[in-house]
């Protein structure tokens, strides 16, 4: 079994779990985050771009406007068989890809055990 963790934009939240359970996978968490990319702001290129005044209102635009910004995101976490993890990455760039920088990451984790809390038994992972 495999942990699938997903940051994606706040505005794909909606999509993102229609899609996951209409792929049948029902069951995932999703939390509010805050984070960044690697992408560093080039200063010069900031400074020209605040002082034009030609600031795109886009969300792009929008994490120019502070080279240490966090940007609001969501964070996508299922736990899926190790047969289905290609099907839930598929579905997940799917959904989130609009080819434009800050669609967000994939992150694919082992599980080495799972417990349910109500019985106190190994889940199978």
């Amino acid at each position: 079994m495999k942990e699938v963790m997903a940051i994606v934009r706040t505005s794909k939240v909606n999509q993102t779990k229609k899609a996951l359970t209409g792929a049948n996978f029902p069951g995932f968490t999703c939390v509010a985050c805050a984070g960044r990319g690697r992408k560093m702001v080039d200063p010069e290129l900031l400074k020209l771009i605040m002082a034009s005044g030609d600031l795109p209102l886009t969300a792009a635009g929008e994490s120019l406007t502070e080279a240490t910004r966090l940007i609001s995101k969501r964070l996508f976490t299922l736990m899926v068989d190790d047969h289905r993890v290609q099907d839930a990455v598929d579905v997940l760039v799917a959904v989130n890809s609009t080819g434009h920088p800050g669609d967000g990451k994939i992150f694919i984790l082992p599980i080495l055990e799972s417990y349910s809390v109500r019985l106190g038994e190994t889940c199978g992972a």
